[in-house]
């Protein structure tokens, strides 16, 4: 088992690391070229891909293996994530599976109709101390279930 990061916008990579160490997982984080991490120090292991639309994904699907994790803000990859029989978790925390990821997908392409006919949505609100406190509790009960 790893913990695979869509690194483009994490706010959680040094949660994950601390948790990773913790229960002795690896770590791959994954970001384009326009999103180099600083973090030269860290022990997880980082693969760079092209900065092309969906370069990141591509390269997490490529990677993933069944019992992998990975953390994500995009619907679409945690969907493409359990056809592969891995499990995927949002920035906040949310356990995607196969009870949320049809609404959350239908969600997002409602969104999209409205923002390409001239209509405004909302964005995400703004990250909070809980949001991180979700996200560590829903990240070690995936690993123990592993």
């Amino acid at each position: 088992m790893r913990i695979l990061i869509d690194g483009d916008a994490c706010p959680v990579t040094h949660l994950v690391e601390k948790i990773a160490a913790r229960y002795g997982v690896g770590v791959v984080f994954f970001h384009s070229t326009c999103h180099c991490s600083s973090n030269s120090n860290s022990a997880m292991e980082k693969i760079m891909v092209d900065n092309e639309s969906q370069a990141v994904d591509m390269a997490i699907i490529n990677k993933i293996t069944e019992g992998d994790i990975v953390v994500t803000g995009d619907f679409g990859l945690a969907s493409l994530v359990l056809g592969k029989k891995a499990r995927a978790i949002s920035f906040n925390g949310m356990i995607y599976d196969e009870s949320n990821i049809d609404r959350l997908l239908f969600e997002r392409h409602v969104s999209g109709v409205i923002r390409r006919s001239g209509g405004r949505t909302k964005g995400p609100a703004k990250r909070t101390v809980g949001d991180n406190r979700n996200f560590e509790k829903s990240l070690v009960f995936l690993i123990s279930q592993i």
